[in-house]
Order: structure tokens, then C-alpha cells, then sequence
């Protein structure tokens, strides 16, 4: 939830998998940030790919910045995403700052931030009513429409792994 989780530092640099890099208020300056935290090497974070992409995509014309932030190299998230990589925003994290900053305890998360970087709600590991939580937030905070979650084909609630590996 969000109440555990940390206002990141405006300066920490969040990387594309293009390779565009600026500090995180430069991303913030003209949307909201809404994130989903994935660690590539993991089944969970696989396992929440496809409703994760769902989620992203249905608010892609909305005033937020719909992205995946991957704990690994540009590479990587590439092979990960597939497809993917080129409909939806990527941020690699291999060192994981931004996940740090935000004070994440688990991965897959669902995080939204304002755009003066704080956060609005978050969840982590994978429970459909916690994530409702966080896209109702963005649904209030950018008048778009809602979606409902979760989805036929979405998978039963899990915990997640360790954000910091």
C-alpha cells in the first residue's frame, strides 16, 4: 500500500530502454508517473505481464506516463517485454535506485506518483484489489475511465519476491 512505500528523489535518474536517461522530475514535468515494477527473472513478475500491459495500455491516452520500470539492463528488459517494448514505456532499474527510493519491499508493484514525485498509491506482489486501488487513482486523478480489475484471464493473487533481489 501506499502508506509503506517512500517519496523517491526528484534527481534519481530513471533510464529508458532507448537509452533516453534524465532525472525523475524531468519525466514528471508534463504527466503523472504510472508504474509497474517487474523483475525480469522472476515467474511472478512473468505471471503479471500480460494484466499488467492490459492495465498500462488502457491508461496510455490518459495525463500519465503508462510505463514498466525492469530491474535489469536495456537488453534485457527487450528480451523480456518482446513485443511489447515497443508499445508501452520501459525504465531499466538494474541497480535498482528507483526501486530503493521508493522503498519497495516486493516486486511485481503497481506504483503512481504525482507529478512533485509523490506517491499516490502503490501496491506490490499481485492482489487485483490492491491494484483497483491504485488504477482508481488514476482514474480520480486524471478523469479517465475506470477499468476493473481483475480480468477473466488474470492470475489468482500472489506475493511477490524480494524488490531488492
Amino acid at each position: 500500500m501506499a502508506s509503506t512505500l517512500s517519496n523517491p528523489s526528484v534527481d534519481v535518474t530513471l533510464t529508458s530502454i532507448n537509452g533516453d536517461s534524465r532525472p525523475l522530475h524531468e519525466w514528471l514535468t508534463t504527466f503523472h508517473l504510472a508504474s509497474v515494477i517487474l523483475d525480469p527473472y522472476t515467474n511472478e513478475s512473468a505471471w503479471i505481464l500480460p494484466t499488467a500491459t492490459r492495465i498500462l495500455n488502457h491508461f496510455a491516452g490518459s495525463a500519465v506516463r503508462a510505463n514498466f520500470v525492469l530491474t535489469c539492463s536495456a537488453d534485457e528488459a527487450r528480451t523480456f517485454l518482446g513485443p511489447i517494448a515497443d508499445e508501452v514505456l520501459a525504465f531499466c532499474d538494474p541497480n535498482r535506485i528507483f526501486v530503493k527510493s521508493l522503498g519497495l519491499s516486493e516486486v511485481p508493484a503497481f506504483v503512481l506518483l504525482r507529478g512533485d514525485a509523490t506517491v499516490v498509491s502503490g501496491a506490490q506482489g499481485w492482489n487485483a484489489s490492491e491494484w483497483q486501488v491504485v488504477a482508481d487513482a488514476i482514474t480520480n486523478l486524471t478523469s479517465w475511465t475506470r477499468t476493473l480489475l481483475p480480468a477473466a484471464s488474470d492470475p489468482r493473487a500472489f506475493k511477490g519476491t524480494p524488490a531488492l533481489g
